[in-house]
């Protein structure tokens, strides 16, 4: 590395590590355990992983686990972008490590789209009408519910749209991650 390159990573990670430690002081100020929005962090996280442990289908765990494991993974890289570019923000997070609602993308959002495909695949129903409908239920009902009571805030009001959006796409391509891992295995079988 040359003498500018490596004086740029030295600023840029000073500015990171002074970016955490404001982060951390911010949550012990006003997002601590102390804090009515804390617990609802806390319950958007603990609740649907009890319920799921109780109500997921067991005969398909694995693949409706593997499907809740893409959603959880496009949910934080997406949320992850979006609160690191000015999209959004969380004025109250369950912890300060990570830029993004943890609640929400490693429980709330996986556990409802993991028992929206659980109860299609059980009854035969059209998985992306049922993806859309539980998108469209996210990004202009449960959001501006979160935005009112400012458990989110967003950068603007055309940013519901957005939100639709990144929704209905991880739905669909966490699907199809899924179904291309169920034709290997079924591939495998048939050897």
């Amino acid at each position: 590395m040359n003498t500018d390159q490596i004086e740029n990573l030295n600023q840029l990670k000073n500015t990171q590590e002074n970016l955490s430690n404001n982060w951390d002081h911010y949550w012990s100020t006003y997002s601590n355990i102390d804090t009515w929005q804390f617990w609802i962090n806390f319950l958007l996280f603990i609740v649907p992983l009890i319920i799921l442990y109780f109500k997921i289908d067991k005969k398909k765990a694995f693949h409706l686990g593997f499907y809740g494991y893409s959603i959880h993974m496009l949910s934080t890289y997406i949320d992850g972008y979006a609160t690191r570019h000015g999209l959004w923000e969380y004025p109250y997070k369950l912890t300060s490590i990570l830029p993004i609602n943890f609640g929400l993308d490693t429980s709330l959002i996986p556990v409802v789209y993991i028992f929206v495909y659980q109860w299609t695949l059980n009854h035969k129903k059209n998985y992306y009408t049922y993806a859309l409908l539980t998108s469209v239920f996210f990004a202009f009902i449960f959001k501006p519910i979160l935005a009112s009571q400012d458990l989110i805030r967003l950068s603007n009001k055309s940013i519901y749209f957005y939100l639709f959006l990144f929704y209905f796409l991880g739905s669909l391509i966490a699907k199809w991650i899924t179904n291309v891992f169920i034709h290997f295995e079924k591939k495998s079988k048939e050897v």
